[in-house]
C-alpha cells in the first residue's frame, strides 16, 4: 500500500492522519472491506424496493414537509438529481480548498460504512474528483447545521450528475468541461443517493477539523511567544513552579507551566534578581489561561473525531438486520456547542496575548515607552496594540454562541436546527484573528528582548528571535507596521516546533 494514499473505511481516523491529509497532499481511496459493504447495502436496497410498495423518507417519498408524497419508480433519478439541484441554495464566500478537500474526504468516509445505499460509482467518483484536484465551488452560507449540511452538500455533490462548478488546477470550471479531460461520464443517481450525500455533517465536521488544526498549532505558537514576553516584560519566573501547579493540576495548566519552563531555561534574564514581587495576571497566570484552552481544545477534539468517524445521513439502512429506519443522525448539535466552545477558548488565547502587548509597550519595567527610542518624534509600538484590542474586540462578538439560535423551516417539519455552520464559520474567523494577534505579540515581545541586550534570553529563544531578524530589522525610527505584521503572521505560518 502506498503511504500517499489515506484508506478510508469503516476503521477510525486519527487526528495525526487527518492532519498529514492536507500537510502532504495525500490521495484517498477505499478499502476492499468498504467497497464490499457499500455494494453489499445497495444490492439490499434495490431489492428492497423491486419487492415491496412500502414508502421509504427520501427513497420514494419527497423530501422535509413533502414526505408523503409518492414517487413513481420511473422517476426516482430525477427525484434525486432534483434534489441536488434545489438544495444548492448557498451564497456568501466560498469555501477554501482544504476545507473542501476535508468535505469530500469525510463524506467518502461516512459512505463506507454501508449504511447510506449509494452505488459505488458515486464513490469512486468522489474519490476521482478528490484524487484530481477537482473540487466544487461550495458556498460559506445556507446552512441551518440541522438536516444536515444541506446547501453546502448539494453544491459539493452536483459536479456528479455534470452540475455546478468546479475549481481544477487553480482555475473555474463548468464539470462538462472537466468530464471530457477525464473521460468521466455523469453519475446516474440512484434511489436515496442524493439524499445520502447532501444529509450529512460533513460542512461542519471539515470546518470543525480545519480549525483545530490551525487551533492545535496556534497553540503551540502562544506559548512560545508568551515565554518570549515574559522574559521582555523580565518577570518572575516564581509562578511557573511545578509545586504551584501540582497543586490545581489541571492537565493543560501543568503542561503549560512545563512548556513555559522548558522554553525560558538557561535564560539569563530569567536568572537575574527582579525588582517587582508579583507580576500582572496576563503573564502570571499564563498557565492558568493557556491551559484552560488546552483543555477545551481536547474535548472539541475527542467531539469532532467522534463525528468524522460516523454515519451521519437519514434513513440508515442495516442490510443485516432488513432494516431501513428514520432519524436525526444529521443533527449538527454535538458540533455546535463544541464549536462555540472552541471559539471561547481561542478568542481568550487572543485576549491575553493583547494584555501583554499592552503591558511590554506600556513604559514599565525599563522598557521605553512604546518600544522606540525616541517616544514622541516616533510613534514606534503603539498602534499595533490598537490594531490587536480592534481584534480582540471582534472576537468578543463573534463568540455570541451560534448554538443557542434556532429558526422553523421546512413548513415546520424542521423546528430545531443547530446552527453549528454558523459556529463553524464563525469560529474560523476568530482563529484567523487570534494569528493576527499573536503576530503582533511576536513582533512587540521581539522589539521589547532587543532592550534587555546585553543580557541574552534562553538559547531557544536566542535562535528563533535571530530567525526572525532575517525577515523583519529592529524598530528604531517609525516605519509601515503593516509590512511587519505580515511578515510576522507569514513567519507564524511557515515555521513549526516538529
Amino acid at each position: 500500500m502506498s503511504y500517499n494514499y489515506l484508506p478510508l473505511d469503516k476503521s477510525p481516523l486519527n487526528f495525526q492522519q487527518i492532519k498529514n491529509l492536507l500537510e502532504y497532499d495525500q490521495l484517498v481511496s477505499i478499502t476492499f472491506d468498504a467497497h464490499e459493504k457499500i455494494t453489499r447495502c445497495r444490492e439490499y436496497l434495490d431489492e428492497k424496493l423491486e419487492k415491496t410498495g412500502e414508502l421509504f423518507y427520501g427513497i420514494n417519498t419527497g423530501f422535509g414537509f413533502l414526505q408523503n408524497v409518492k414517487i413513481d419508480k420511473a422517476q426516482l433519478q430525477e427525484l434525486q438529481e432534483n434534489l441536488l439541484r434545489s438544495h444548492a441554495c448557498g451564497v456568501g464566500e466560498e469555501v477554501p480548498k482544504d476545507i473542501v478537500k476535508l468535505m469530500i474526504a469525510f463524506k467518502i468516509k461516512s459512505l463506507t460504512y454501508g449504511n447510506s445505499g449509494v452505488q459505488i460509482d458515486t464513490v469512486k467518483r468522489l474519490m476521482e474528483m478528490y484524487n484530481n484536484d477537482v473540487l466544487p465551488v461550495i458556498y460559506t452560507q445556507g446552512s441551518l447545521g440541522a438536516s444536515g449540511d444541506l446547501a453546502p452538500l448539494a453544491h459539493l455533490c452536483l459536479p456528479l450528475i455534470g452540475s455546478g462548478e468546479v475549481n481544477h488546477e487553480g482555475k473555474r470550471y463548468d464539470p462538462k468541461d472537466i468530464y471530457k479531460k477525464f473521460k468521466w461520464q455523469n453519475i446516474e443517481l440512484k434511489s436515496k443517493e442524493g439524499l445520502a450525500l447532501i444529509n450529512g455533517t460533513q460542512f461542519m465536521s471539515a470546518y470543525g477539523l480545519h480549525n483545530l488544526i490551525e487551533a492545535d498549532r496556534l497553540l503551540e505558537w502562544a506559548d512560545m511567544i508568551a515565554a518570549i514576553s515574559f522574559d521582555a516584560f523580565d518577570c518572575s519566573t516564581e509562578p511557573l513552579h511545578e509545586k504551584i501547579h501540582s497543586l490545581r493540576s489541571h492537565k493543560g495548566q501543568v503542561n503549560t507551566a512545563a512548556s513555559l519552563r522548558a522554553i525560558l531555561k538557561r535564560s539569563e534574564i530569567a536568572a537575574q534578581k527582579k525588582e517587582q514581587v508579583q507580576d500582572p495576571y496576563s503573564f502570571r497566570c499564563i498557565p492558568q489561561v493557556h491551559g484552560a484552552s488546552k483543555d477545551t481544545f481536547e474535548y472539541v477534539l475527542r467531539i469532532f473525531m467522534k463525528e468524522v468517524n460516523s454515519v451521519t445521513d437519514n434513513p440508515t439502512i442495516f442490510p443485516e438486520d432488513d432494516l431501513i429506519l428514520n432519524g436525526g443522525n444529521f443533527h449538527g448539535q454535538p458540533l455546535a456547542l463544541a464549536l462555540d466552545f472552541l471559539s471561547i477558548a481561542m478568542s481568550e488565547i487572543g485576549s491575553i496575548s493583547e494584555r501583554r502587548i499592552y503591558q511590554l509597550i506600556s513604559g514599565q519595567h525599563n522598557l521605553p515607552m512604546f518600544l522606540v527610542k525616541n517616544s514622541g518624534l516616533h510613534s514606534g509600538f503603539m498602534i499595533p496594540q490598537y490594531t490587536a484590542a480592534a481584534l480582540v474586540s471582534e472576537n468578543k462578538q463573534l463568540c455570541t454562541p451560534a448554538s443557542v439560535d434556532s429558526i422553523s423551516s421546512s413548513n415546520n417539519q424542521e423546528d430545531h436546527v443547530s446552527m453549528g455552520a454558523t459556529a463553524a464559520t464563525k469560529c474560523k474567523r476568530i482563529i484567523n484573528n487570534v494569528e493576527k494577534i499573536l503576530a503582533i505579540e511576536l513582533l512587540t515581545a521581539l522589539q521589547a528582548l532587543e532592550f534587555r541586550k546585553p543580557l541574552k534570553s534562553s538559547p531557544v529563544i536566542e535562535k528563533l528571535a535571530t530567525e526572525f531578524r532575517k525577515e523583519v530589522s529592529f524598530n528604531d525610527a517609525d516605519r509601515v507596521l503593516h509590512n511587519d505584521i505580515m511578515k510576522a503572521i507569514e513567519f507564524l505560518r511557515s515555521n513549526s516546533f516538529d
